[in-house]
């Protein structure tokens, strides 16, 4: 059974730093997609960044160069980095997996299989 496990998140001061964590488990082999994405209340999920199968990586061009997407292979755990932020940064924050999502699908929600439980980033001005 494949899993994500989030962690990091919760009250954040303005200005300050997100560091966000993504762990899987469960997938047969070493090769499979990992999203970023963002939810505030009454809007779509808005895809953040990806990290493909292949190791590329992809940014939605509203966020390219705020945020930043790294992974640890040894530890099956993709990171979301984010400095300086506001309180337009909060939001419930979503990583997701697939087996594999090609360069113009990755921001596509329902393109995802797994989840993980999303923690509320909340940025306080």
């Amino acid at each position: 059974e494949v899993q994500l496990v989030e962690s990091g998140g919760g009250l954040v001061q303005a200005g300050g730093s997100l560091r966000l964590s993504c762990a899987a488990s469960g997938f047969t082999g070493d090769e499979y997609a990992i999203a970023w994405f963002r939810q505030t209340p009454g809007k779509d999920r808005e895809g953040i960044s990806c990290i493909t199968e292949n190791g590329k990586i992809h940014y939605a061009d509203s966020v390219e160069g705020r945020f930043t997407i790294s992974s640890d292979k040894a530890k099956n755990t993709v990171y979301l980095q984010r400095d300086s932020l506001n309180p337009a940064s909060s939001a419930v924050y979503y990583c997701a997996a697939t087996g594999c999502i090609d360069d113009f699908g990755w921001r596509v929600s329902s393109f995802y299989d797994y989840w993980g439980q999303g923690p509320q980033v909340t940025v306080s001005s």
